[in-house]
């Protein structure tokens, strides 16, 4: 009787553990350090017209598709591109363009550098990370098909 009423417990200490274990990831993962309110910090920022891009001069590269990509450092400052390209994947129309940089690994290209700004995780733990209309990727830059209409986002994290 006494080793059942053990085997409960720990059993229920396990689940909560595990509960607690798994808050405190997807909080990290959502970048909010431990806060639970959704940051809309640069939300307002981020929605700019074409006219804006273009009057800016940060239109990039020559082709048939187009799409926009928005720049975040460190500091939150935003920059936007609109891209043109001929180019099958988003990775592949910014290399062309020179706007980013890194190196090859397992998982494809890992992004180092964009727009002149280095984010170096072993130095700095800080990384590029890449967004699809608001959304973290579900697959690496150089694996993303461009779909026309779309809005692409790197951001240090």
């Amino acid at each position: 009787m006494k080793m059942k009423c053990r085997k409960k417990i720990s059993s229920l200490l396990l689940c909560m553990v595990l509960i607690v274990a798994m808050a405190l990831f997807t909080a990290g993962c959502n970048g909010s350090k431990g806060n639970t309110q959704p940051s809309t910090k640069g939300t307002e920022e981020t929605v700019q017209t074409d006219e804006t891009v273009q009057a800016e001069g940060n239109v990039l590269g020559e082709g048939n598709t187009k799409f926009i990509l928005t720049v975040v450092d460190k500091e939150g400052t935003q920059t936007q591109f609109e891209i043109h390209t001929d180019k099958e994947t988003v990775g592949e129309a910014l290399t062309e363009l020179e706007l980013i940089a890194g190196e090859e690994g397992e998982y494809g290209l890992y992004v180092k550098t964009v727009n002149g700004i280095t984010a170096d995780y072993d130095k700095d733990g800080v990384y590029w990370a890449f967004y699809i209309n608001g959304e973290y990727a579900q697959t690496g830059i150089d694996a993303t098909a461009i779909t026309e209409g779309d809005n692409y986002s790197l951001k240090v994290e």
